[in-house]
């Protein structure tokens, strides 16, 4: 009798007890809102940063129209001087700034005795200043290394100093709540920064997580796009494609950069692999090496091999590649566009494989969004469509994220009429990728991070 008296007195709290759940409920909702504010906050420098890119673009020759500038050719030969004192840095003080900081990140998620040194806030600050010198010498690499680091490393520094303020998670999904967050505030992509934690930092799927989650990175998307990352930054496409239409285009554009993101995940930890060593007992000259070798292939493809890719896939939308689609030149521009998707898979592996902080997202949005340009010049259909299915299907093929894939590439065209034709083609995407290449290239460069070094 008097256990179900107690059992019926919990099922009607008192206003004292709905009192106490209310204010815990506002705590944690003012918590996870100030860890976005915060994560939000350290993204936004490195959305300005990267808006340098785009302003330096305008001096290059990308159009194989206009000559070579001196201001041009200054850009182009900037790696020459940038590669080598970044890799002296990463080889000496600033050893924990080196390196993506996703593969870090999910190494620390799996194994938390590396989390302090994971979230360290000198590395990440010096990931921070590497990431942002590279950019700003035009290296054709992304930021959603440095993001994901930046956002992991604030959520659990903050839930270390206010943890009466957290909900009851663990370190481990706090920080990779935090890492979701960090990508959101990159991109300004709620959605992409949710989809991100579940389908590779955490693999799994929990109400627990995904509601803070989608609160964290809403705060974050916020706060890092004042002056940062806008909205559909590449623009709109407003062109109409049946559905019938978009999945005969899937196949194609799915295979052929499904094929070259397996290619592209392969080398780039081969690469790395390879240059590991070089890097540690010769960082000066291996840097000049590399160096040399991107600013060859910024004067050899008229610039469009430098920077993350925005500018040349804003470039596929307004004015297409560089004499492609020309009526008296078709064999050329289909050579052109070979090349410059040659270089748009070199040129960011390259730069990632000796250890520079960056990201490799851009560049695949950037070689799928150039070959799905290209199937569709080749066969007579609308380019813009082709950039559209290309962007999820580069990105799918390079990570085995279909569902990142599309959410991303939503985001940089927002065109939900082609959401047919973008499903198809990064799921295509990204089994084709993963018959070139059987390890998703973040879990393999995590792996290759922590293997013992010789």
């Amino acid at each position: 009798m008097t256990s179900e008296l107690n059992t019926t007195n919990s099922r009607f709290r008192g206003p004292a007890s709905v009192l106490n759940e209310i204010n815990r409920l506002g705590r944690h909702f003012i918590g996870l809102l100030a860890v976005g504010v915060l994560i939000g906050l350290a993204c936004l420098p490195l959305n300005l940063v990267d808006r340098i890119q785009e302003w330096l673009f305008d001096f290059l020759p990308t159009t194989g129209q206009t000559r070579w500038t001196s201001i041009g050719l200054l850009i182009a030969m900037a790696p020459v001087v940038v590669m080598p004192i970044l890799l002296m840095l990463q080889r000496g003080p600033w050893r924990g700034g080196a390196g993506s900081g996703i593969p870090s990140t999910m190494n620390a998620l799996e194994d938390p005795s590396l989390m302090p040194d994971a979230m360290e806030a000198g590395s990440t600050l010096h990931r921070g200043i590497l990431w942002s010198v590279a950019t700003a010498a035009m290296f054709p690499l992304g930021r959603e290394g440095p993001v994901v680091q930046f956002g992991s490393a604030v959520a659990r520094a903050t839930q270390k100093r206010w943890p009466n303020w957290m909900p009851a998670l663990t370190e481990r999904q706090m920080v990779a709540i935090g890492g979701g967050a960090g990508l959101a505030g990159g991109f300004n992509t709620p959605l992409l920064g949710v989809v991100f934690m579940l389908e590779e930092l955490t693999a799994e799927y929990s109400i627990v997580t995904i509601w803070p989650a989608l609160l964290v990175c809403v705060a974050a998307a916020g706060f890092s796009n004042l002056g940062g990352e806008p909205i559909f930054g590449l623009g709109l496409i407003n062109v109409y494609a049946p559905e019938k239409e978009q999945l005969m285009l899937a196949i194609p554009i799915g295979i052929a950069a499904g094929l070259v993101g397996g290619f592209f995940n392969r080398g780039l930890v081969w690469t790395t692999a390879r240059l590991s060593p070089l890097v540690r007992q010769r960082p000066l000259r291996t840097g000049l090496c590399l160096g040399a070798a991107l600013s060859l292939l910024a004067l050899l493809s008229w610039g469009t091999s430098t920077a993350d890719g925005e500018a040349l896939v804003k470039q596929l939308l307004e004015r297409g590649l560089p004499e492609l689609g020309s009526e008296h030149s078709d064999f050329s521009s289909g050579i052109v566009s070979i090349w410059i998707t040659v270089v748009r898979v070199i040129g960011p592996m390259l730069a990632l494989a000796p250890g520079v902080p960056g990201g490799l997202i851009d560049p695949s949005l950037t070689f799928g969004a150039v070959l799905g340009y290209t199937v569709c010049a080749v066969i007579g259909f609308s380019t813009q469509v082709g950039v559209g299915l290309g962007l999820a299907a580069g990105l799918a093929g390079a990570t085995q994220l279909p569902l990142v894939s599309l959410i991303f590439s939503w985001r940089l065209v927002g065109d939900q009429q082609l959401f047919a034709g973008a499903c198809l083609t990064a799921v295509i995407a990204a089994y084709t990728g993963r018959l070139v290449s059987r390890t998703p290239v973040y879990h393999a460069l995590a792996k290759l991070q922590r293997a013992p070094r010789l």
